[in-house]
């Protein structure tokens, strides 16, 4: 297929969009896709609103399971493009059953969410946003923002793929301890002076833990009652990576009982009811996320890891590659970025 023609009768349909997502997937459409644009989520019931598009553009909380694949291909759409890189949404033995292809965008500015995960260690730990509430109400005092040195403590990073690598060379560069638990070591993050461990000795070992790795059978609630009980006392948590990384319930109880204390959450594992809409005159059912944020030493933001400039040019640049390529050749140079 020429890629002067690469557009041409490929309709593109996006699902779950925020204002951010069209304004950069339009600035990049060189190739003159049509482009569809829905704030709703994809799930089951929101098929109907695909009209003669081959493409589908998904985010982290769009549903894509069987029942919807089935749907997709009666719709006779080619691709499911996600535009992240976690694919645990997505049922990809249906998509090889349906014959449709799978692309994400495997990396996108890993600085990105290595920076937000620092961010938020920085922020519950010298407490500048209570500090920035307290001086806007003219309370100009100190009592409990009392924080510590990040310099010669002991950071425990899970996962060390971009992102994690990402955030060791930040850690270093506070003058941490930087230990690292992953199925496979990293000679060059060895030489920079990260060691890899168990992820025993991560629990045992850490001040501050770091959550860098996907979704899967073997990560899900990696965080939990027990792995809680091994970690020190006053442990702090972050989690830029997957909500189902951590049992809720077991880091609220840890919390109750002062053993976790700090927590940094940017996703959260029912996050999708929640995460990307202004919910502020409603009524959250949700008693665990409400519970979490009733904490003080809990700091939760909305999934915004990734939003910077960089990243969101990067997703739409690799996602338009992704797609391109498919059309022409059905297939894709970096195949990492290939799922089905």
């Amino acid at each position: 297929m020429s890629l002067n023609n690469i557009a041409t009768n490929n309709k593109i349909a996006f699902f779950s969009t925020q204002p951010y997502d069209k304004t950069f997937f339009n600035k990049y459409n060189e190739f003159g896709f049509e482009l569809d644009f829905f704030e709703t989520q994809l799930n089951p019931q929101t098929v109907i609103l695909i009209e003669n598009a081959t493409i589908v553009c998904v985010f982290v909380n769009d549903i894509v399971n069987e029942a919807v694949i089935k749907q997709l291909a009666e719709k006779n759409v080619k691709i499911i493009a996600l535009r992240c890189a976690g694919f645990n949404n997505v049922d990809l033995e249906a998509a090889k059953k349906y014959n449709l292809k799978v692309c994400r965008v495997p990396a996108y500015s890993p600085q990105a969410v290595a920076e937000h995960a620092m961010a938020m260690i920085l922020t519950l730990n010298r407490k500048t946003h209570k500090a920035y509430n307290r001086v806007r109400e003219q309370n100009f005092s100190l009592n409990g923002l009392l924080g510590f040195d990040l310099f010669g403590k002991t950071i425990g990073i899970i996962g060390t793929g971009n992102i994690g690598k990402a955030f060791a060379k930040i850690a270093l560069g506070f003058g941490c301890k930087v230990l690292a638990y992953d199925i496979v070591t990293n000679s060059e993050m060895e030489k920079d002076g990260v060691e890899f461990v168990s992820l025993e000795t991560i629990f045992k070992s850490s001040d501050i833990i770091s959550l860098h790795c996907p979704l899967n059978e073997q990560t899900k609630h990696v965080i939990n009652g027990k792995s809680i009980d091994e970690m020190k006392d006053s442990v702090m948590i972050i989690n830029t990576s997957r909500g189902g990384l951590i049992e809720t319930a077991c880091v609220i109880e840890g919390l109750k009982e002062g053993k976790i204390g700090y927590l940094g959450i940017d996703v959260y594992e029912q996050e999708e009811k929640l995460f990307f809409r202004d919910l502020s005159a409603d009524i959250i059912q949700d008693d665990a996320i409400q519970r979490l944020m009733s904490f003080p030493n809990v700091l939760v933001t909305a999934h915004q890891a990734f939003f910077t400039n960089e990243a969101l040019t990067q997703i739409a640049l690799v996602t338009y590659e992704n797609i391109k390529s498919l059309l022409a050749k059905n297939e894709i140079d970096n195949k990492a970025a290939l799922l089905v």
